[in-house]
């Protein structure tokens, strides 16, 4: 068959690669425009672009999937599949009824919970024990249409998203061929979702960061491993933006308030609940990241059992 793909990130271009490797006839790659990265704003191709590049695949990156001429140069490409994986855009109806074969999404959560543009991360955030990805056929609704097939994978205690991502994006590139294999044969299934059991899954913004010490331990150490590699939790210590990438949650209650440090000489934090959570690898504003044994050597004076993390009143 021929597939169109359409993707952007990293976790789409496993997907590509999987489709290369197992023979699949892909006749064009579509993804988002070229963007500025990096504090230096350096334009830079985005993961499928390149991937694409690499394996001959022509490229196509319309500002737009709406407009007229991009849904004439998908229908020229006569595809018998369309498949997507985190793409980016929403795809009109047009789009999605141009193969004979449908819109195939690949999507980072066990649907209908987590629909929307950052499932992976609200997984962790929310303290989800297990997640995993679906395969959908697309409708019009956000993450809406029937399922074809899921996998189920474990979270672990003290993971991130970025090391979730890392693990969903091999899973969602095995059950993509899985899902072609079973359209092509004619055995694939067709469920539809209960939108009663839906969850959202919104986009992440820098707002959310900000750590706020009144949830409980258990939630705090979540969302700093959610927020990881981005946008990085952060706290203020000394008036100063203080991010931290990772923590551990402490047996024993805190004895301090909350957003106090619980003991002389650490980077344990009291919690709402009583709990606490140590920061365990640390970036101050205007220094590099390092670990909280490290932070210690240079600011261990100043952490004292009552300091208070977060915002000045006021601020």
């Amino acid at each position: 068959m021929n597939i169109v793909f359409m993707g952007t990130p990293e976790f789409a271009a496993v997907s590509l690669q999987a489709l290369a490797d197992s023979g699949h006839r892909v006749v064009a790659a579509f993804t988002q425009p070229d963007k500025p990265v990096g504090r230096k704003k350096v334009l830079t191709a985005p993961p499928v672009k390149q991937l694409a590049q690499q394996l001959g695949i022509p490229v196509y990156q319309p500002a737009s999937v709406k407009k007229a001429e991009t849904i004439e140069l998908l229908a020229s490409l006569q595809p018998d599949l369309i498949a997507v994986v985190a793409y980016g855009k929403i795809l009109p109806q047009q789009v999605i009824d141009l193969p004979p074969l449908g819109c195939i999404n690949v999507h980072g959560s066990l649907l209908p919970k987590y629909r929307g543009a950052a499932p992976i991360q609200w997984s962790v955030i929310n303290g989800e024990k297990t997640t995993g990805v679906t395969t959908m056929y697309m409708d019009a609704g956000l993450d809406t249409g029937d399922m074809i097939y899921t996998d189920t994978v474990e979270i672990g205690g003290d993971e991130t998203s970025g090391q979730l991502y890392q693990r969903l994006a091999k899973v969602g590139a095995d059950l993509l061929l899985k899902t072609l294999t079973g359209i092509a044969d004619g055995t694939a299934p067709r469920q539809k979702q209960d939108d009663g059991q839906s969850t959202y899954a919104p986009m992440l913004d820098k707002q959310i960061a900000e750590l706020d010490f009144s949830l409980t331990a258990q939630q705090v150490h979540d969302h700093i491993r959610g927020l990881n590699p981005w946008p990085v939790a952060h706290t203020f210590f000394d008036g100063k933006k203080l991010k931290v990438f990772s923590s551990r949650v402490i047996s024993g209650a805190a004895g301090t308030a909350a957003g106090q440090l619980t003991a002389d000489g650490t980077l344990q934090v009291a919690c709402g609940d009583g709990g606490v959570v140590a920061l365990t690898d640390v970036l101050l504003e205007g220094s590099k990241r390092m670990s909280a044994e490290q932070f210690l050597q240079g600011h261990g004076a100043k952490c004292r059992r009552g300091l208070q993390l977060g915002r000045k009143m006021g601020e």
